[in-house]
């Protein structure tokens, strides 16, 4: 599809367990806001829509942390959420929620049409269920050890850590993420979508069809997953927080979220549709429609295999063009956790950077982590401002405006003869629309925006080497022609820096008085079509080498597009972060509640032996684990231990440890291990042996 009449565009639907940080703006609402502005600017038909993902199970686990219903939760942090976006000038033309009456109906209809034509399969599995909590656990009420990498934090529908899809029952030292206890298994029946009838087509349409046009990272996961063979998926959960399965027999069971959750961008539409008077069909089963999700890495397989599969089997929908994920960024050298308040929140960010959102939006996408994991960090923050922002195109507009204004009274010089460097500037000019559009329709913002900063380095570097500032003593009409073709510069930047730095391209327009004014509706989420009503594209002109601001055309006084950041800023935010860190290994240092009693005859059937380690060595493509040959005293037996981030192994070999050693063996990734390696962690959070006393303490001692 070349040329589509119309774009949808969705968002990745937040969780509504806790506020929006900078890894969900790097990886998904970022990249889709540029992109949305982008192709409205260029005159398309747009509808860019999200909301709140409600009913996920991190709801309810926070609501029981908390002591408050799941809708209070979710009340909380919708408003939260969909206040920050709004602030921080993410263009969605509908915001909405799954907990919407719409929502409901919608997903309930789709459901109900795949169960009367016979889509899904009806089984009766055996599912974990918490004896103390009297109830089922949803996949990510399991947690325990991946069998895949050894992560030992993995929920029970998938591994964050290597990012592989499983069974809560695949997890080894299964328990329960409400009580910690250990989960029994009990018969449940369910619906399931057939995935694995779906294959076929999958293959053509994925792995023949986007070979070449999806990222690799999103390919690459997406034909292992299928590679792997497809399986029936779930599509209800015994929860009391949903939507309520709409047909006979499903007491107590809601739809999986994960077959509820990517509804909600056909309900938002709708919901756009109602409000602005619009038919909401076209740009859901109109062939002429591109249908783009952006998401982050972990929600591939979501959206490229099991939705898709939803929309083939509900049959009157299109498929998604391309689903441009990212991966994750960290902060700092670290891991964003929400649960360890490890993250630069969106909410906070706006409150202690007024009006400096665009800074924010342009560090994000110069380090946006498209290819690979990518780092934020305050200092770099601050250096981009000063550097870059500040000092290039802040530098170059400041001269202009202010030169204009103490030359000419504000008014655009008319020129005369245009100079081979000046011919030259405005035929590089001309170049840049093209070339940005190219990075943006392939997805690479980060080299998009590279080109934007590209054009204002241009006009300084013209001004530099033209020098008006001395030719005004000499040769005013030669400065007439200089600060003309400035101007142009100014004004195809107030254009072309729209889609990545709104707030800058509004105050920029307003300042020269330039070009269609960005107000404060396409700022906001309005409902506005913004392809709608625009007489001339910006972008085409610049590349057709059109006048953007005629002879005598008046611009306003200068005022700072932005603003140095001080050290003293940086430093609060990096004493922030060391304070959290801080309260965090105090919280290591608490003891965990004391687990379920034991009986003697329990604890006597473990056998704990002392041992050495002789030999180490990394698994093959598994940053963590490492397998052991442990002489246990009664044999030399090998062990796979999730150590490899915390131990080299040669560094570790002659170790005396401690072993449990009629520990039942279980494959890791291929490799039988035979018992476990006790450890713990110090207060600084790192794995230390739990060591018997080397000296005179043989191999096979008996712990008692």
């Amino acid at each position: 599809m070349n040329s589509p009449k119309r774009y949808t565009i969705t968002a990745a639907l937040p969780y509504t367990n806790g506020p929006i940080h900078i890894g969900h703006l790097a990886g998904v609402y970022v990249p889709a806001d540029i992109f949305a502005r982008y192709q409205r600017m260029q005159g398309k038909d747009v509808v860019f829509v999200c909301g709140s993902d409600e009913h996920g199970v991190p709801i309810t686990i926070k609501a029981k942390k908390e002591g408050v219903s799941p809708q209070d939760v979710v009340d909380k942090y919708h408003k939260i959420i969909k206040q920050s976006f709004e602030d921080f000038g993410i263009s969605f033309d509908n915001y909405s929620r799954t907990s919407a009456k719409i929502h409901h109906k919608t997903a309930s209809e789709f459901f109900k049409k795949l169960y009367d034509a016979g889509k899904f399969t009806e089984e009766t599995t055996q599912q974990f269920y918490d004896e103390k909590a009297e109830q089922f656990l949803a996949d990510r009420f399991v947690v325990g050890t991946c069998p895949k990498c050894g992560f030992d934090g993995s929920y029970g529908d998938q591994c964050e850590k290597c990012g592989t899809s499983h069974n809560a029952t695949d997890l080894i030292n299964p328990k329960s993420a409400i009580t910690g206890a250990i989960p029994t298994l009990k018969e449940t029946k369910h619906w399931f979508l057939p995935l694995d009838q779906y294959e076929g087509w999958l293959k053509e349409w994925i792995l023949e069809g986007h070979k070449k046009d999806w990222k690799p990272n999103v390919y690459g996961q997406v034909k292992s997953w299928i590679d792997d063979g497809l399986r029936p998926r779930a599509v209800t959960r015994d929860l009391d927080w949903g939507i309520p399965v709409p047909v006979d027999g499903a007491e107590g069971k809601v739809l999986y979220v994960w077959f509820d959750a990517p509804i909600g961008y056909i309900s938002s539409t709708k919901e756009w549709a109602e409000k602005t008077g619009r038919d909401w069909e076209p740009y859901w089963k109109d062939e002429d429609t591109k249908l783009l999700h952006f998401i982050g890495k972990d929600n591939i397989v979501f959206h490229c295999i099991i939705f898709p599969a939803m929309l083939k089997a509900e049959g009157g929908f299109i498929l998604p063009d391309n689903v441009p994920a990212n991966e994750f960024l960290n902060l700092e050298g670290n891991k964003l956790s929400t649960s360890k308040n490890w993250a630069v929140w969106l909410h906070e960010y706006l409150e202690e950077f007024p009006k400096q959102q665009d800074v924010l939006r342009y560090t994000l996408t110069a380090n946006a982590p498209e290819t690979k994991d990518n780092d934020f960090t305050w200092k770099d923050f601050q250096a981009r401002n000063n550097n870059e922002l500040v000092a290039i195109f802040g530098n170059f507009i400041n001269r202009v405006v202010v030169l204009t204004n103490k030359y000419y009274d504000g008014i655009v010089p008319k020129p005369g003869n245009f100079s081979e460097v000046d011919e030259q500037t405005l035929t590089e000019l001309k170049a840049y629309p093209a070339v940005i559009a190219s990075s943006i329709d392939r997805y690479r913002f980060r080299e998009a925006q590279a080109e934007l900063m590209n054009v204002a380095r241009l006009g300084n570097k013209y001004l530099a080497d033209e020098e008006p500032w001395k030719l005004i003593k000499t040769d005013e009409d030669r400065v007439k022609t200089i600060m003309y073709v400035a101007l142009q510069i100014a004004s195809a930047l107030a254009s072309l820096c729209e889609p990545f730095l709104p707030f800058t391209s509004q105050k920029l327009k307003s300042m020269l008085d330039y070009g269609r004014s960005t107000s404060e509706a396409v700022i906001n989420m309005s409902g506005v079509v913004f392809g709608e009503g625009v007489e001339e594209n910006e972008w085409e002109q610049i590349s057709a080498g059109k006048e953007l601001l005629e002879p005598g055309h008046a611009i306003g006084e200068a005022e700072l597009l932005f603003s140095k950041i001080e050290d003293e800023q940086i430093q609060k935010q990096l004493d922030k972060l060391e304070a959290t860190k801080a309260a965090n290994i105090a919280d290591n240092k608490k003891a965990e509640s004391q687990k379920e009693i034991a009986t003697f005859e329990e604890f006597s059937k473990m056998d704990l032996r002392v041992g050495t380690i002789v030999k180490a060595e990394k698994m093959a493509k598994a940053n963590k684990l490492l397998v052991l040959k442990v002489d246990t005293g009664l044999d030399v037996r090998t062990i796979v231990s999730g150590i490899a981030e915390s131990f080299k192994p040669e560094d570790i070999v002659g170790k005396k440890v401690t072993v449990l050693v009629n520990l039942a063996p279980r494959k890791l990734r291929g490799v039988e291990s035979e018992g476990m390696i006790l450890m713990t962690e110090n207060a600084e959070g790192k794995l230390v042996f739990l060591n018997p006393d080397e000296d005179g303490v043989k191999n096979g001692t008996v712990i008692t």
